[in-house]
């Protein structure tokens, strides 16, 4: 196969990534770097959007850079780059929500008292849409993180996510309401 081939996926549309990937199974770890840099801050996105937590979604995106790292031999080209790595992220920040889910969280007082004391960053996202998302499931941050945050279409959602347009269609709608029902609680 060659090089012009290898990075037309079969749709027939170019995927650049496809060159990094060749690199790096060749041997070149700084494409692995090119990846990492261009791919970082949307799998944080993700991640955060399932996790919640800063702190937990920089530990899931790292764990999920290493899994891709140790994998990449086994991506099959079937689908772009850029949907492979989605679908493992969904994946991982899934299962790794669900293991923190029951992991209590013991502060010291003072350490408690300082994070009371400090004033929230005007960046933080409002504290009742958190709220709200905190008590969705997992599948449906996902949902909601790809498709708000993420900004990508039904189509792409439904390829990393491995179901169907119409899964996806009604997936998000369900999140969405589930969403709206918790918000409203929270006013």
């Amino acid at each position: 196969m060659n090089v012009v081939s290898a990075v037309f996926e079969s749709s027939g549309q170019f995927d650049e990534d496809l060159i990094l990937v060749d690199r790096f199974l060749a041997g070149d770890t700084a494409a692995f770097e090119e990846l990492y840099r261009r791919y970082y801050a949307k799998v944080f996105g993700l991640a955060r959007g399932v996790m919640i937590d800063a702190e937990e979604a920089a530990d899931v995106t790292q764990e999920i850079f290493a899994l891709v790292y140790r994998n990449l031999p086994k991506f099959n080209r079937q689908s772009k780059f850029s949907t492979w790595l989605f679908r493992v992220s969904v994946n991982r920040s899934i299962q790794e929500s669900r293991k923190r889910r029951f992991k209590h969280k013991h502060v010291e007082l003072n350490e408690a008292l300082e994070q009371v004391a400090v004033d929230i960053p005007t960046d933080e996202p409002d504290p009742r849409v958190q709220a709200a998302l905190e008590k969705l499931a997992p599948q449906d941050r996902v949902i909601l993180t790809l498709f708000y945050w993420q900004e990508m279409n039904l189509n792409e959602i439904a390829d990393s996510m491995s179901i169907n347009l119409n899964a996806a269609k009604t997936r998000l709608y369900r999140a969405r309401e589930r969403f709206r029902m918790f918000f409203e609680v929270e006013q």
